[in-house]
């Protein structure tokens, strides 16, 4: 080689490195300026729909110890969606032979138009499982399917089992709030299911909002079942046109409350979804009637968006209040999880109030719990009883149930440990708690 052309071809080599090393530069400085979406990545591209299904998500319309849904997005070339479904202790040997006892159910389709673009919704239903199962499925067309899930169905029994319940995710949910239901997943790794008290999004009707919550969930939607009741941020001149399409929940509410209202029995405990954002006084008569049920199980867990005592200032909510308190405490509700107030706050069993003169202290077996998971908070109002508060914080909550007694977890998004206590029923079936308080401060910001 002559002198001019390695002179040449150690210019170019510098000249690449100097370019590389801008590069590299210019990604960290992208990654670091709070922007929680790429540089010159235009939402369309972003969260367009393939022929690949996306979006997975595991909810129950029926009961848990024999059946499933599944809910999944395409873009508009899939012609038929399918689910592929067999006992996952089927796939332990060679899976590149035929797999033995292999079931194939055909699912619905709905077209469905974004703000961003047209796609697909699929929806399929397996009914007839076994209890106390572990299953494996995916979803696609026949041709192009979606990574092996797995999913476990719930026993008959009153076996223990945990949960998971998020405040608000809301705000910056790729960003911040993926690292809070990941740790919840470290805590929990077999929790049955994860339960939503509203404001999963910010904006009811956008679909990158909702492309932010599936990416933060990703794989875990597809293999530990939602529940999930709306908040103020799914109403947009009504209820946000994606809740029913991507979740099958059970529509045995109020009429016109369908999937936003409905109650799940899972191993000895009731979920009760309410709606607070509409029809309060007619949600009513058929929450007593779900509280009075003569089968109704030991356990009852009730979660709605609008707290009925307030943790954050300048709020309150007198009409949910007075409208559902009461039938709330006299049918013996142990655990009453909400949202919206981004702030913590938990109760114990005295009988929390809103400070109005003349409302008389009683002995309650209720615990309220207000949380946020998301990264917005408000200041704290102190006007009720409260055990415990934070305001600054995200946390998730671990919720472990047994037979006859339940341990409850707050914990930061670093995995430590905040609040806890343990509800234990005593023989005649009232609820005794018993502070388990650790050795952390008290967040006030």
């Amino acid at each position: 080689m002559t002198f001019n052309k390695l002179l040449r071809f150690s210019i170019a080599l510098l000249l690449s490195l100097i370019g590389n090393q801008a590069v590299i530069v210019a990604h960290d400085s992208e990654a670091h300026d709070g922007d929680s979406k790429p540089a010159s990545f235009s939402q369309v591209e972003q969260y367009r729909p393939t022929p690949l299904p996306d979006r997975v998500v595991l909810t129950w319309s029926d009961q848990p110890t024999n059946s499933i849904d599944i809910t999944w997005r395409t873009d508009q070339s899939v012609g038929k969606p399918v689910v592929e479904y067999t006992c996952a202790d089927d796939l332990l040997g060679d899976l590149r032979s035929e797999i033995p006892g292999l079931g194939r159910v055909t699912g619905v389709t709905q077209d469905f138009q974004s703000d961003l673009g047209a796609c697909l919704m699929h929806s399929a239903q397996l009914r007839g499982l076994s209890p106390e199962t572990m299953y494996a499925y995916r979803v696609g067309d026949g041709e192009h399917f979606s990574e092996w899930f797995q999913f476990r169905t719930a026993s008959r029994s009153n076996d223990p089992f945990t949960f998971v319940y998020f405040g608000d995710a809301q705000n910056e949910v790729r960003s911040w709030w993926s690292r809070v239901v990941r740790e919840a997943n470290q805590h929990a790794p077999r929790a049955a299911f994860m339960l939503h008290a509203g404001d999963l999004v910010n904006r009811a009707n956008q679909d990158a909002d909702w492309g932010e919550w599936f990416g933060a969930g990703g794989w875990l939607n597809g293999m530990i079942p939602v529940i999930a009741c709306p908040g103020n941020h799914e109403y947009q001149n009504g209820l946000s046109r994606h809740w029913r399409p991507q979740f099958a929940f059970p529509k045995n509410g109020p009429p016109g409350l369908e999937e936003t209202a409905y109650w799940i029995d899972y191993q000895g405990a009731r979920i009760i979804s309410l709606n607070s954002n509409e029809k309060i006084e007619q949600q009513k008569s058929w929450l007593e009637a779900v509280l009075k049920d003569p089968q109704r199980p030991k356990w009852t867990f009730v979660t709605f968006h609008h707290p009925i005592f307030s943790a954050a200032k300048d709020r309150d909510n007198p009409t949910l209040r007075d409208a559902w308190r009461e039938i709330l405490e006299h049918n013996h509700v142990d655990l009453v999880l909400q949202g919206h107030d981004h702030a913590y706050a938990r109760s114990g069993l005295g009988g929390p109030i809103n400070l109005p003169e003349g409302i008389r202290k009683t002995k309650s077996n209720t615990v309220y719990v207000v949380s946020v998971s998301g990264p917005k908070m408000y200041s704290l109002q102190e006007t009720w009883e409260v055990s415990r508060v934070a305001s600054g914080g995200q946390l998730f909550q671990v919720i472990h149930v047994q037979p006859n007694q339940l341990r409850y977890e707050a914990r930061l998004a670093t995995g430590e440990l905040y609040d806890a206590f343990k509800l234990k029923k005593d023989a005649n079936g009232n609820n005794v708690l018993t502070e388990q308080f650790p050795h952390v401060d008290e967040i006030r910001r």
